[in-house]
């Protein structure tokens, strides 16, 4: 059988690659320059074939999944063409990556899938979203699938501009939520809480909010409700995370902020 391609095993390329592993997806080939002791182990251990430069291969392959920074596949883009016309289906998951670039960079007949998922996926609770070009097949789209799924769940997108919106709320979200944990923490020790406490406290309650979000399917309002009595503590607190110039507008600010970012490196 033909070997998937990783090129770039960083954070998320390293995840996809653990998820690979899991789930008994190969054979597989890494293009990596650098490669960690981490990787080398992997490597060694799963019989993964590694590679320091997209140069050194020559096989044919079932699909390339790009892991590199934005800023990376922009300026080498170019390098990746002897890749793409060994005929493979090709994914990227860097964002502000148009499928426009790639076409230039490597021509208009390339099956092309674009992808974005996020940090959580290194514990296999991400979620994906996925877009594919008009030419890609069937088949392309079951097998994209088939390998994001290995970070959690997936969805498609029926346009490639939506690719942005996705960035900016699942792909950059963890960061969001994890800023919500900081200001807990450091609003409980504000409060008097120790450290060690605060943190604690912090943590889990945002993860546990975060399981029953998943075990109850009701809409999110519907549980903060449950939280809110009339008159009570948390009605006090929400007074300010809903007025006008509270939590939503922020958030929807900062989403906006993300998206146009995104917008702008694939331009």
């Amino acid at each position: 059988m033909r070997p998937i391609l990783l090129i770039g095993a960083g954070r998320m390329g390293g995840a996809l690659l653990k998820g690979w592993i899991r789930t008994r997806i190969g054979p597989l080939t890494v293009v990596e320059p650098d490669p960690s002791p981490e990787l080398r182990k992997l490597a060694r251990t799963n019989h993964i074939q590694l590679h320091k430069s997209v140069e050194d291969v020559s096989e044919r392959i079932r699909a390339c999944v790009i892991a590199i920074k934005p800023q990376v596949f922009k300026s080498e883009a170019a390098r990746f063409k002897s890749i793409a016309e060994l005929s493979a289906l090709i994914i990227s998951i860097a964002a502000g990556t148009s499928t426009k670039l790639m076409r230039e960079a490597w021509g208009d007949d390339v099956r092309i899938i674009r992808a974005m998922p996020n940090t959580p996926g290194s514990i296999g609770r991400g979620i994906s979203a996925l877009y594919a070009t008009r030419i890609a097949t069937d088949a392309d789209r079951k097998l994209a699938q088939r390998l994001l799924a290995a970070l959690g769940e997936t969805l498609w997108v029926g346009k490639e501009s939506l690719i942005d919106s996705v960035t900016a709320v699942s792909g950059s979200g963890p960061a969001y939520v994890f800023l919500l944990v900081e200001a807990l923490t450091e609003a409980a020790q504000a409060e008097g809480l120790p450290s060690h406490a605060a943190d604690r406290l912090a943590r889990a309650t945002v993860s546990g909010a975060g399981a029953l979000l998943e075990a109850d399917g009701r809409p999110a309002a519907d549980l903060r409700l449950d939280v809110t009595s009339p008159g009570g503590t948390t009605e006090a607190a929400l007074e300010l995370l809903l007025s006008a110039d509270g939590l939503k507008p922020l958030i929807t600010r900062a989403v906006r902020a993300a998206r146009k970012r995104a917008e702008e490196l694939a331009s």
